[in-house]
């Protein structure tokens, strides 16, 4: 019961935004906007102020990191083992098969500053943004090869990843980040995470979708389930502790991320397919997340 409270008010958020969306702002540019502000802009600022103020080793971290590298391409290869299951195209399993092992940072930065705080967020923070680059190498390469796009392009403006890389260089050189303007990225931060939480909930899909339910259900076991426990495994044989073991476990069974449906639809892929299983990780991570924590 005291996991599934600790959840609550991030999920409820997220409840929130599929009322709004539905039954008080249904417009598709308000909601195209909300997304493109957190983005670009509010979830920036949070990870560089997270990044640039917290107290990282790099020994510490390097095996956080590893194991965080690790579960992603467990999830990638457990992922394409279920292709058979789908019953999809080429395009639409490269857009699909992202869904396995991306994870909505939203929602991950929410539940670490409630479990651990600010360092928990800095830890989460850096894991995901950390991890955002070889998220979008797997899935850019993979939609790549059928579709359109460049891989390079995509990385070099992804707002996560310079503002990862923007973040560790200012800790790195020794900088402190001025009061007002931690006072502004703070401001910044918490919008962040409101707004992030609601547009995933305005973004929630349940259209019919094409390709069989077993592969469905194979791509949101492996997400919630099967890269957890994994996950469990190689942060312990690494040699990962206290809050960073728990940042590991929960960053792995984290739901599948809303920038999967933005990249399948800009890149020409299967759109409601994604948007679909998105949905279906978002509400079943209520479950999940609350057996986890349990664990933890």
């Amino acid at each position: 019961m005291q996991s599934l409270l600790l959840l609550l008010p991030d999920f409820s958020l997220i409840l929130l935004g599929v009322v709004l969306r539905r039954h008080l702002v249904d417009g598709e540019s308000f909601w195209s906007g909300v997304e493109k502000l957190v983005y670009f802009v509010l979830f920036p600022a949070l990870l560089f102020n997270a990044l640039a103020t917290a107290d990282v080793d790099p020994g510490r971290a390097l095996p956080l990191f590893l194991s965080g590298l690790g579960t992603m391409a467990a999830g990638f290869v457990l992922g394409w083992i279920g292709r058979g299951l789908m019953g999809l195209d080429a395009m639409g399993f490269a857009s699909r098969l992202q869904c396995a092992y991306r994870f909505n940072t939203y929602i991950g930065i929410a539940i670490a500053g409630k479990l651990h705080g600010v360092p928990g967020v800095a830890l989460m923070g850096g894991l995901c943004g950390a991890m955002v680059p070889f998220a979008n190498l797997m899935a850019v390469g993979m939609l790549a090869r059928h579709g359109q796009g460049s891989l390079l392009r995509e990385l070099s403006r992804n707002p996560l990843v310079l503002a990862t890389l923007a973040g560790l260089l200012y800790h790195l050189a020794g900088f402190e980040v001025p009061v007002p303007l931690a006072a502004f990225l703070k401001r910044l931060g918490d919008a962040a995470v409101a707004l992030g939480l609601l547009a995933v909930g305005a973004a929630l899909r349940w259209e019919m979708v094409g390709g069989r339910w077993t592969g469905s259900a194979w791509i949101v076991a492996v997400k919630l389930l099967l890269l957890p426990a994994l996950a469990w495994q190689i942060g312990r044989a690494l040699g990962v502790e206290g809050i960073a073991f728990d940042t590991l476990v929960l960053f792995a069974a984290l739901p599948s991320a809303s920038s999967a449906y933005i990249l399948a639809m800009r890149m020409g892929g299967d759109g409601a397919g994604v948007a679909w299983l998105i949905s279906a990780t978002t509400l079943l991570a209520v479950p999940t997340l609350t057996l986890w924590l349990y664990l933890l």
